[in-house]
């Protein structure tokens, strides 16, 4: 018996293999190609798309635009490892024509064509919509933190800064202390000498001077951080109560195939807001004009003017309220205080009647009534058991508390629907994450993260095209 040999790697062959041949008819990378190929380059604000009259013949977009998709269709972002690629991997030498570009050519197409890749990503959208991959009726909106190409360590806060003057300040004085001492401790050979305790002196004084200014930088511009390597970046809550620096990525997916509709990225750390924009963006997408269209978020997503600017935009929202923790006796928790819109008054569970006092206050940009009756409350028997307040109860109401009311009977009056959310937006998050690897970004900036990420949604492409039975070239 013997095993399966290979070819003899120095045997000559009269007719030398077609690289049309080594690549099948359901591979990905076909789909890569109709996609770029029917793209208007120029159209999308690609560098280079004509060609200049004189200097060196440039690479054609569409090839790096066909590198990148591949690259990241495959797990690949680096600019010298997509580069590594070119030059051995036969799918891409099939899709570049054996073409092989620097890291540097490869990087610099990134760098000067972001707006254009987002639009990218935007025609892939209109192609998914075209073929009918799209409910067109139901999305669902939620965020993910990815990790910021920049670390823990050279994020700044004040409180941390005052940590590090403190300790070069400290450190400056002892170098002071040891300048008076040189003679004396100048033949141990451990401590350093005179022009040594100088430059340290001069180099910690050059690291306190720019720790005030980030300080005077971050209370001019009334933030409460800096991140020294990404400025973009920020501090979030990541893992269970972890912290990491992050930017937020935002997605709206639909339900039909769950396949990400729209992508945004931010770098607030909380997704309070952006129900009504991240809506808004989907209905564009699909090119909704009056059908309404159905929006499911978790709690994080509650918000008073966001929901308001929902209903006017045609979007029917369905969202978790908020629970806050009260150390109020469960009998007296506000949900079992009733609310008489016709008397405008609330009915406590103890019998008595609390009545609006004074005029409407604004929190957060955000109006609420305040309702309470002191004389009633300083005679009852139950008070200790309802507030520790010494005046007594005061309930403080939303002033558009019957639309949030209207919300979440919706949301409680469709449970089967709701449950799909996780199903539906989580999931992708999933893949991106665990599967394919994209749990941080190489780039930095905003405007460069958001690139990146429309780039890694663009990895859905061979769904539609395989969903589709067609060999032709895609129509977009």
């Amino acid at each position: 018996m013997s095993y399966i040999k290979g070819e003899d790697r120095t045997q000559i062959t009269l007719f030398a293999d077609c690289l049309e041949e080594q690549i099948v008819q359901d591979n990905p990378v076909r789909a890569v190609e109709a996609f770029v190929m029917a793209l208007d380059v120029a159209e999308l604000g690609f560098t280079k798309a004509q060609p200049a009259g004189i200097g060196r013949y440039p690479y054609d977009p569409r090839d790096l635009l066909k590198l990148y998709i591949y690259g990241y269709l495959n797990s690949i972002r680096s600019s010298r490892k997509l580069e590594a690629e070119a030059g051995r991997n036969i799918e891409l030498m099939w899709l570049l024509c054996k073409l092989k570009p620097d890291f540097k050519t490869i990087a610099d197409f990134r760098r000067d064509n972001k707006d254009a890749l987002v639009n990218v990503f935007r025609r892939f959208n209109a192609m998914c919509k075209d073929w009918g991959l799209y409910s067109e009726t139901l999305i669902a909106i939620d965020g993910s933190k990815f990790r910021a190409n920049n670390s823990k360590k050279n994020n700044l806060n004040p409180k941390k800064i005052q940590r590090h003057l403190e300790y070069l300040n400290q450190q400056i004085e002892d170098y002071m202390a040891s300048l008076d001492q040189a003679d004396e401790t100048e033949s141990k050979l451990t401590v350093p000498d005179v022009e040594e305790i100088k430059r340290r002196i001069a180099e910690y004084q050059k690291r306190k001077q720019n720790y005030e200014i980030m300080l005077d930088e971050m209370q001019a511009q009334g933030i409460e951080e800096i991140s020294t390597t990404d400025p973009d970046a920020r501090m979030m809550s990541v893992n269970n109560n972890g912290l990491d620096v992050c930017y937020n990525v935002q997605t709206a997916v639909d339900a039909k195939h769950s396949l990400v509709v729209d992508c945004d990225v931010i770098n607030n750390p909380t997704d309070y807001g952006q129900l009504n924009i991240m809506g808004k963006r989907a209905r564009r997408v699909m090119g909704l004009k009056n059908r309404r269209l159905k929006v499911l978020a978790d709690k994080g997503y509650h918000s008073t003017n966001d929901l308001i600017e929902c209903e006017k935009s045609k979007l029917t929202a369905y969202v978790a309220k908020q629970r806050h923790s009260s150390q109020n006796d469960a009998e007296f928790q506000l949900g079992n205080f009733k609310f008489d819109a016709t008397e405008n008054v609330y009915h406590c569970p103890a019998g008595q009647t609390l009545y609006p006092s004074g005029t409407p206050r604004t929190i957060n940009n955000v109006e609420y009534q305040d309702y309470k009756n002191n004389r009633a409350c300083r005679t009852c028997e139950q008070k200790e058991r309802c507030t520790k307040n010494k005046k007594g109860r005061t309930i403080s109401r939303n002033c558009n508390q019957e639309l949030l009311d209207k919300i979440e009977r919706r949301t409680k009056n469709n449970k089967k629907l709701y449950r799909q959310r996780q199903m539906i937006v989580e999931h992708p998050f999933g893949t991106v994450k665990r599967q394919w690897g994209f749990y941080y970004f190489l780039t930095r900036g905003l405007q460069s993260v958001k690139t990146e990420a429309s780039l890694i949604v663009v990895r859905q492409l061979p769904f539609p095209y395989k969903s589709i039975n067609t060999s032709n070239y895609i129509s977009v």
